[in-house]
């Protein structure tokens, strides 16, 4: 069968062999028309076994089995393909298959061990996980992973490790609307349309740029705004000055820990921790080792509260030597107006990029509860909303952190002294 294709300059390296092929960039660049008909040519060249697979693939409606359906008709290549519901097959006995990878196990996808080449599709939403799952299983010989995606954030798992940190024998090209040769007239009207409504989004949608925070980050413009600042990048330790620790107690959800500095209007995040199912007195002895001149413990309100088995969180730190903040010296507001000081005080912090990654990276993704209709309610309550929370308590409890000393009171660390009247 003889065949006269357009290609994209770019993807002219689809033809060629590679373990990795990747099309990254942003909307109308042709990114799946051209990966589309490069696996319909390779699939009538030789017998294929093409795995097509997304994060989420709920039906076949959420798979790319429509797009390269409508590329055999656009192709006429109909008298070699069969296009059947769940699949479609070539006359040579090329198969593609389709599948979602967040619902996979080591052992459900070892269907996919014959696999000769695997397109993974909007693979922006592919998690660690699911690739650390996959890769390992494409393993016939020759076989090949295309990817293709529309960026989001610089630290998501695929950008990170196909395009920041690429593997041996990988092709990777960067592709916008420029250089589709399909680009519409009608593409070009909503681009145009989306750089006059949307100039925020538009490097990201239409250019591929990775985005600053997820869209509709609570705190989207603040990142936005730092990045741009370069306030996230080192922030050193100074020995001269305080370091106050801000707490998000949990236990079956994460504890997060902030380790900030404060000179005049400034604040520096030096650190952070973050973990679950750990004891108090195991986060201090890490603290400890850090041998920081330490200032006080920001707790939240429920770091006074004990029950029937425990102490209240902030007696047993101050048994553990630490300067905890009396309840009376802690600010306390409603979630929102939590939120609106932290969006007050982001424009003076100064993130340490390496030290505080993970809450850097929860600041970025801290967002609502989206309706059907689109309207926006209460923050989305994962394993992001703990660093967000902790900094939220950090901004209303920052105008009393203080640089020096304090003398404490003899008893302090054993309030309150209820069970001691009278002694």
């Amino acid at each position: 069968m003889h065949l006269r294709l357009k290609i994209p300059e770019k993807a002219e390296f689809l033809y060629r062999p590679s373990r990795y092929k990747v099309l990254y960039g942003g909307r109308g660049s042709g990114k799946s028309w051209s990966i589309a008909r490069a696996l319909l040519v390779h699939g009538i060249a030789g017998r294929e076994r093409i795995l097509c697979a997304r994060e989420i693939q709920r039906s076949i409606r959420d798979s790319s089995h429509k797009l390269l359906s409508d590329q055999i008709t656009a192709l006429n290549l109909g008298s070699h393909y069969t296009v059947q519901e769940q699949k479609i097959t070539g006359k040579n006995g090329t198969e593609f298959i389709f599948a979602g990878l967040s619902t996979q196990t080591a052992e459900t996808i070892k269907s996919a061990e014959g696999v000769t080449k695997c397109w993974v599709e909007e693979a922006q939403n592919v998690d660690k996980r699911s690739w650390d799952i996959l890769i390992p299983t494409i393993r016939a010989e020759g076989s090949e992973i295309w990817v293709s995606f529309n960026p989001e954030l610089e630290s998501d798992s695929t950008y990170q490790r196909f395009i920041v940190h690429p593997p041996a024998d990988c092709i990777s090209e960067w592709m916008n609307y420029t250089d589709n040769p399909w680009f519409s007239p009608e593409m070009e009207s909503a681009r145009l349309d989306c750089l006059k409504r949307d100039p925020q989004a538009y490097p990201n949608i239409w250019e591929g740029k990775c985005l600053p925070a997820v869209a509709g980050a609570i705190y989207f413009n603040e990142v936005q705004k730092a990045e741009s600042e370069g306030r996230i990048g080192h922030a050193p330790y100074n020995p001269g000055l305080k370091v106050h620790v801000v707490f998000d107690l949990g236990w079956n959800d994460s504890t997060a820990i902030i380790l900030a500095q404060r000179q005049a209007s400034a604040v520096s995040i030096i650190g952070y921790i973050e973990g679950n199912r750990r004891t108090l007195d195991d986060y201090s002895a890490e603290l400890r080792e850090l041998k920081y001149n330490w200032g006080r413990v920001w707790l939240p309100h429920d770091g006074f509260a004990g029950s029937v088995t425990a102490q209240p969180p902030a007696d047993m730190l101050r048994s553990l030597g630490w300067d905890v903040a009396p309840r009376q010296d802690v600010a306390m507001m409603p979630l929102e107006s939590g939120i609106q000081a932290a969006r007050q005080v982001f424009g003076r912090c100064y993130f340490d990029k390496n030290r505080c990654g993970p809450l850097v990276e929860a600041l970025k993704r801290y967002r609502r509860h989206v309706g059907k209709s689109g309207e926006e309610s209460s923050p989305v309550h994962d394993q992001y909303s703990h660093g967000a929370d902790a900094f939220r308590y950090l901004a209303v409890n920052v105008e009393n952190m203080r640089n020096e000393e304090r003398i404490l009171p003899v008893m302090e660390a054993w309030e309150p002294l209820d069970e001691v009247v009278g002694y």
